[in-house]
């Protein structure tokens, strides 16, 4: 099978760029003076080692290092140990801001030896626009999943503090719940003072763009549709469908997780001058999240995007974890969370033997399966979930809600597309099948934590009534037809299916959607007048329609020209 999956998509893009350390470092000498200030403020996952050795080529009269000036890294802990609590997997979402990891005295002294220098000054590192006023201003930036993988092979340092060495998930917790916010917060307070964007992604091979470049990619991304670059993960429960379906990498065990809409960790590519540059995705959200969520979404959350789209493959593999996610209340009292992780499966494709596990069955007593889910987390029982849980037999394009505090999971042998709201981390694992992780440890289980939210109205008849197939047509013509498919009417995301084998026109109504092609080869979006570039997607790739686009049509393409094609969108309820 030849696959169709474009796993690098990028945004076409006239501008400004040079590649490689000496185009950059030239371009650096030419716009600065002998003795000017070059600034080069960094996100976390950054490689200080590579940019310090290339940048001294600039020969500065004085290089600093913002880590030097930064308050000790037992500091940096006591600083943020209420956020990083005692949990091994979770935390509390930090308030704190870049400023509060600078020593006073450090910095004073620093800006007095700027001040003194007849030469050149070079100020590197996170935070580096707090020291001073540069002449240039530069920012290195680095997506959250390039982090991570960094993490995973001890390349990347926490903020302030050397935790390259520290398990995975402690790395990984310490960035989403503290790390990446700080940096965050500081990053979208300069987006327009920032003269150049640097793309260390690849070791040693640089990229550097304009400010008037990035500009232009915001604007043009805001106004067009537009795909963020997928990721796959192995999990244990993983399994073999994506494998084939997106042409990866056959060597590995398998892939569970396929990431295609999560715009805080995905990266955002642009074709320029036959040089593809990488950013975070969410960078386009904190400059235009007017343009791309819609006012009315924007209102409501912030600079945050509301919608995640993900795959979870068990086709050959396992059941995912028996699990349940946290109230709303519950997310806010215990992690800083302003909404919670409201989700829904829907069916990509299926073995004849798939199933979700769904609700509770009736009258189950609520203290017995308290109690066996207890002594399973202790390792004195096999906790028979088909005796408290519903088995749901599934097939392709069946969809399930799962609105917060629902006891389900995927089982074997599915393909789930999952439609959800963004906050990805916040899953209660009741019961794991007696498996260990991938480093071949028993995963973190959370039955005090999930006890607390579960939901037990959520029985069988509540489940059949309001979380399975709740499909309803609202609309249809000569070759389409339109379709509800949920999600619960406790969650904020509304899905639409169309199936259609005539061009189909959507409105965006002020909230950003997000389609994935469910059914079919080929489909092409396509402004009705002219607004935008005709962007073709192919089967189960996600994309992102901005809400400024407003009108829009999508009709079958290339190899599914007079055939039926399927797609399912999501947009937030206003």
């Amino acid at each position: 099978m030849v696959s169709t999956y474009k796993k690098k998509p990028a945004i076409n893009l006239d501008g400004f760029v040079v590649k490689g350390w000496d185009a950059i470092i030239a371009v650096l000498t030419k716009q600065s003076n002998s003795e000017g200030v070059i600034v080069i403020d960094c996100y976390t996952g950054t490689s200080q080692e590579e940019l310090e050795m290339q940048l001294v080529q600039l020969k500065p009269d004085i290089f600093l290092q913002t880590s030097d000036l930064f308050i000790s890294e037992s500091e940096v802990a006591a600083l943020t140990d209420r956020f990083m609590t005692e949990d091994t997997l979770f935390g509390y979402n930090s308030n704190i801001t870049l400023d509060e990891y600078f020593d006073e005295k450090k910095l004073k002294s620093a800006r007095e030896a700027i001040a003194a220098s007849n030469g050149r000054v070079i100020v590197l590192g996170p935070g580096a626009q707090l020291v001073v006023d540069a002449d240039i201003l530069v920012y290195a930036d680095m997506p959250r999943w390039e982090i991570q993988q960094r993490m995973r092979k001890g390349h990347a340092k926490g903020l302030g503090i050397d935790n390259s060495k520290a398990p995975f998930s402690h790395q990984y917790k310490r960035g989403l719940f503290n790390d990446w916010r700080v940096l965050d917060k500081h990053k979208r307070s300069i987006y327009n003072r920032v003269d150049y964007w640097l793309d260390t992604v690849v070791p040693d091979e640089p990229k550097m763009i304009d400010r008037q470049t990035f500009c232009a990619g915001m604007d043009k991304a805001a106004a067009s549709p537009f795909r963020v670059v997928p990721f796959f993960d192995p999990a244990p429960w993983g399994g073999q469908w994506m494998k084939g379906e997106f042409a990866l990498d056959a060597s590995k065990v398998n892939y569970g997780w396929g990431f295609d809409c999560v715009p805080e960790e995905n990266s955002l590519l642009f074709a320029i001058d036959n040089m593809v540059f990488e950013m975070p995705a969410v960078n386009l959200v904190y400059t235009k999240s007017g343009e791309v969520l819609g006012k009315p979404v924007e209102a409501r959350f912030g600079k945050d995007f509301p919608i995640r789209f993900d795959f979870l493959d068990t086709v050959g593999g396992g059941n995912l974890s028996l699990q349940v996610h946290p109230t709303t209340q519950y997310a806010r009292d215990h992690f800083g969370l302003h909404y919670t992780q409201d989700e829904s499966y829907y069916i990509m494709d299926a073995k004849d033997d798939a199933h979700v596990y769904l609700g509770f069955k009736k009258d189950v007593d609520r203290d017995v399966v308290i109690d066996e889910l207890e002594k399973a987390e202790r390792g004195e029982l096999v906790f028979d979930a088909e005796k408290y849980v519903n088995k749901i037999p599934t097939k392709k394009h069946d969809h399930f809600l799962i609105p917060a505090g629902t006891i389900h999971c995927s089982g074997m042998n599915a393909v789930v597309l999952e439609i959800s709201s963004t906050p990805n981390l916040f899953t209660f694992k009741l019961w794991d099948w007696q498996r260990l992780g991938l480093d071949g440890k028993p995963r973190p289980i959370n039955v005090q934590r999930g006890k607390q939210v579960l939901n037990w109205d959520c029985d069988t008849a509540y489940a059949q009534e309001q979380l399975v197939n709740n499909v309803q047509i609202v609309g249809k013509g000569d070759g389409w037809v339109e379709e509800k498919t949920g999600l619960h009417k406790s969650e904020f995301i509304e899905t639409r299916r169309h199936t259609f084998s005539v061009p189909v026109t959507h409105d965006t109504q002020d909230s950003v959607n997000v389609l994935n092609l469910v059914d079919g080869d080929e489909i092409i979006v396509e402004s009705p007048s002219g607004a935008f570039e005709p962007m073709i997607i192919h089967y189960a790739e996600t994309f992102i329609i901005p809400a400024a686009v407003g009108t829009y049509r999508i009709r079958p393409y290339g190899a599914s020209t007079g055939k039926t094609c399927m797609t399912i969108k999501a947009s937030v309820r206003i």
